[in-house]
């Protein structure tokens, strides 16, 4: 069976990618959640950072490739139509390789609600082009995900971006609002959230990161642990 090695659910967008792929699609595996700075990660991933899926005597490392190896194995990773399937592979590069201002603005954090002080340009061209590409889908493929009618990795990879929209409030358009709402409502997205809420760790770094961009309006999370 596979293992999946993920980072605090309230913090780790990388880590939901492969986990709420494998979920969408009923793959079975073991999960072992590490909080960020309780360990070294270096002791089950090979960059050591998370995730990392261990498959026997294979490991995986970074979440595009763990989604890779899983498409070699599994159908329904990838749109079966091949004009969808290579949208979807372009936007799923995309979000891995940049958004860097709404990453570096908006880290997710799924137990607060911020306001931030401000929206650069930078960061407003992150979210209109995050807009842009999930009404582009939806219009293209029809719905109700982006590459079609069936969930597949690239709503996986974009799934972090929804709980950040409802962290920041971000301003996007209706079409885009309701594609975010619809991943936020997935059973597996729903027990994220609230496995995150419900972990009693802080991150200095993340927490940091809200104090430096925005000003905190509701932490809605477990009191942290002493």
């Amino acid at each position: 069976m596979y293992i999946l090695f993920i980072g605090n659910k309230n913090y780790s967008s990388w880590s939901l990618r492969p986990w709420l792929l494998m979920q969408q699609l009923a793959l079975p595996f073991t999960e072992r959640l590490t909080a960020f700075g309780s360990c070294v990660f270096q002791d089950f991933s090979p960059s050591g950072r998370v995730p990392c899926l261990h498959d026997a005597a294979t490991v995986v490392w970074d979440s595009l490739a763990i989604v890779e190896y899983l498409a070699e194995r599994h159908a329904g990773v990838w749109p079966a139509d091949a004009t969808a399937r290579a949208w979807a592979r372009c936007a799923t590069a995309e979000m891995h390789a940049g958004f860097a201002n709404l990453r570096n603005h908006c880290g997710m954090n799924c137990g607060v609600r911020v306001r931030l002080h401000e929206t650069s340009a930078a960061l407003g061209e992150d979210i209109a082009r995050i807009d842009a590409l999930w009404r582009e889908g939806l219009d293209r493929f029809g719905g109700p995900y982006l590459a079609g009618a069936d969930f597949s990795a690239v709503d996986a990879f974009f799934a972090p971006v929804a709980f950040r929209v409802r962290s920041y409030a971000l301003p996007l358009s209706a079409a885009a609002k309701a594609y975010a709402e619809r991943l936020l409502n997935l059973p597996a997205m729903r027990r994220w959230y609230a496995e995150a809420l419900r972990e009693p760790w802080r991150d200095q770094t993340h927490e940091e990161e809200i104090r430096l961009y925005g000003t905190l309006l509701e932490d809605l999370r477990t009191p942290p642990s002493a």
